[in-house]
């Protein structure tokens, strides 16, 4: 990829993670923020949505940083098991242990006495649907083999990267984080194909200008008459 492009994405996916938080933010939040809106309080909705714009921002970073880290991963996995389908079912494997780590494990945790294990089941449902449906999306864009490396990282990723707010267990916090990351997750998934095919594409134009360029030269030195 080159460095324009990147540039481009870092950027691109800042921007989808601030106005996510943002939206979101006002939405988990509105009985807090209600008043703002029905008494025109401007300084207010603007200090609130900074807030949330900065935290959002917060967000995408540590979504990038997830996605690279497992694009890394993913090419050690590979290198490691020597087999696509080998590699896929040790992520299977990933993905099933952090599913029930994110219900059972926090239920164990965080539960009262009789409360009911439906909240948590609830709230890895939030996580598993869009994943599966964004892998699925991802699988039709390239190939079947994409799906399970993309469900591993919108599930397993995504977890890693919510473990701290899952820590704390502030219910608007982990909504707010879990919306952001889905969002920046997803479209960093479903947009690098794409942008490898323009910096290839970018890159080739770039070659051919060089090969031009040299041709010129050449037969600009031949054509030249040689000083007297």
């Amino acid at each position: 990829m080159t460095s324009r492009i990147w540039v481009r994405l870092f950027m691109t996916t800042l921007l989808i993670g601030a106005i996510t938080t943002a939206i979101a933010g006002f939405i988990i939040n509105w009985n807090e923020y209600v008043h703002y809106f029905t008494d025109f309080r401007i300084i207010n909705i603007l200090s609130a949505l900074f807030w949330f714009v900065l935290w959002g921002v917060l967000y995408s970073v540590i979504s990038q940083m997830g996605y690279f880290a497992y694009l890394t991963v993913h090419r050690f996995g590979l290198g490691i098991f020597k087999s696509v389908s080998l590699w896929n079912g040790v992520q299977v494997v990933l993905i099933l242990f952090v599913i029930f780590d994110l219900v059972y494990l926090r239920y164990e945790t965080f539960a009262k006495s009789g409360d009911s294990l439906l909240p948590y089941i609830g709230l890895a449902a939030l996580l598993l649907i869009p994943a599966v449906v964004t892998a699925w999306y991802k699988a039709k864009q390239t190939n079947r083999e994409a799906f399970i490396p993309a469900l591993f990282f919108m599930i397993v990723v995504t977890v890693i990267e919510w473990f701290p707010v899952l820590r704390v267990n502030e219910q608007s916090w982990v909504y707010l984080m879990l919306v952001a990351l889905i969002a920046c997750n997803a479209y960093q998934l479903l947009i690098l194909h794409k942008l490898n095919m323009q910096s290839q594409q970018e890159r080739q134009r770039i070659e051919s200008k060089r090969a031009t360029n040299k041709k010129t030269n050449a037969s600009k030195k031949t054509s030249k008459k040689p000083s007297l």
